[in-house]
């Protein structure tokens, strides 16, 4: 197996260990009884820049500790460059999770319009960001095991 092939799989096991980790985490908090928007809103809002800042700081870590790791274990560097291969596949897995978010972006608007609660749209926007970056993972993967 590949640096790459390795690294998107490390990267698609770390986003979902990061996002149901942190989803288990923020589950109690979530405010109960008389659930007003000046309750549900703090508890999103702080839930999707948490997640973010959370999912940003471990994909780094992440990331540090395997090329660590791949380092010591193979005895080789990562690559220092990028070819056209790589640069095709980069594009291409950001074309897909870039489709995914905007589905459901637009799936979230659409849930405001039809009258659905605030918090279904927090849900599918936080679950489409979700699956894109999954989504990106596993094109990656996808495309340096099979080619383009």
């Amino acid at each position: 197996m590949t640096y790459q092939e390795k690294k998107s799989i490390v990267s698609i096991v770390s986003a979902v260990i990061i996002f149901v980790s942190f989803s288990f985490w923020m589950y109690p908090q979530y405010p109960l009884g008389g659930v007003l928007e000046d309750q549900i809103l703090p508890f999103w809002g702080r839930f999707v820049l948490l997640l973010t800042l959370v999912s940003i700081i471990a994909h780094i870590i992440i990331s540090i500790i395997f090329n660590i790791l791949f380092s010591v274990t193979t005895k080789e560097k990562q690559p220092s460059f990028e070819d056209e291969l790589d640069k095709l596949i980069a594009l291409k897995a950001n074309r897909n999770s870039f489709f995914i978010f905007i589905l459901g972006f637009l799936s979230s608007m659409t849930a405001l319009v039809i009258s659905q609660p605030l918090q279904v749209m927090f849900i599918i926007l936080i679950i489409s960001g979700f699956l894109a970056d999954v989504t990106g993972s596993v094109t990656k993967f996808y495309h340096y095991r099979k080619g383009v």
